[in-house]
């Protein structure tokens, strides 16, 4: 299973719907693509069934910059709050 990354446009909002498997080489894509189309962006992660470490810092990164993340899993949150301390 991959990382599928569906982008569209909300309001002055970019979202892009991630699913599946969100590892390293995914993290790299996506830092891309907001480099590409930067502006005020929500992940939205319903469909997000694994996440790495490396995932996990880069979505308390971009929570960080002020991007939102919407439908956050349950463990991806958790792990996110303990990555904190």
């Amino acid at each position: 299973m991959t990382l599928r990354i569906e982008r569209s446009t909300r309001q002055r909002f970019t979202v892009f719907t991630l699913s599946g498997r969100m590892e390293a080489a995914q993290v790299l894509q996506l830092k891309k693509l907001f480099e590409r189309d930067y502006r005020h962006i929500i992940l939205d992660l319903r469909d997000v069934r694994l996440a790495d470490r490396d995932a996990v810092r880069f979505l308390r990164g971009c929570e960080a910059d002020g991007m939102r993340l919407e439908n956050c899993p349950a463990y991806v949150r958790e792990w996110m709050d303990r990555e904190k301390d």
